[in-house]
């Protein structure tokens, strides 16, 4: 009883989460002193690489081309244009899969964090798909990093959420809770676990 409770808890929570206004619900990335060593990790993390073309891609990685497939109905509404849609959905791939994430999940991050709008700014000041914080270009970044560039940014967001998960011994709630800056409270990792549940169907 107690189960079926859950699963339409979960359900009214993703009917309300792909319906609703879409408010930010990032920008309290909260700084952490680094240590010199994991700065120097994020730092290299972060810069910039040759991604290979999309064409190259599919045809060096043909799991990314059934994985655009399957997501790209699933983003339509947000992003119509297709050649954005797929720019962004092979992004999403090549950062998740650098990274060690499921692009699954990177999705969820950006469905919560922005509705996929590349310019987003949080009232905190956070920027893009990922809600990505000013600050951790001057921690761990170059001045030239634009946080509104798409590559730039889900590199970020991919790098910053695979520290917090390191942090935390792979405890994804404690590491979601982390990226948005509220450690404890329950509310963002559900929705996160929410819109996974959408982009993994």
């Amino acid at each position: 009883m107690m189960r079926g409770a859950q699963r339409t808890g979960t359900f009214l929570l993703l009917c309300a989460l792909l319906t609703a206004p879409a408010p930010l619900l990032a920008g309290a990335q909260r700084y952490e002193p680094l240590a010199d060593a994991v700065r120097a990790a994020l730092a290299t993390a972060t810069q910039a690489d040759a991604p290979p073309p999309i064409a190259t891609l599919a045809a060096i990685f043909p799991e990314s081309t059934q994985w655009v497939a399957q997501a790209r109905p699933r983003v339509a509404r947000y992003l119509p244009d297709p050649a954005e849609r797929d720019e962004l959905l092979y992004t999403v791939w090549y950062e998740a899969a650098r990274a060690g994430l499921s692009p699954d999940l990177v999705l969820a991050v950006i469905h919560v964090e922005s509705r996929f709008r590349k310019y987003a700014v949080s009232t905190a000041g956070a920027r893009g798909y990922m809600q990505v914080m000013p600050f951790w270009v001057d921690l761990i970044g170059t001045p030239e990093h634009n946080l509104f560039h798409l590559r730039t940014n889900l590199r970020y967001g991919t790098v910053i959420l695979r520290h917090y998960l390191d942090i935390e011994q792979g405890d994804l709630a404690r590491a979601l809770g982390r990226y948005n800056g509220s450690l404890g409270d329950p509310t963002y990792p559900n929705l996160v676990f929410a819109a996974l549940s959408y982009y993994r169907q």
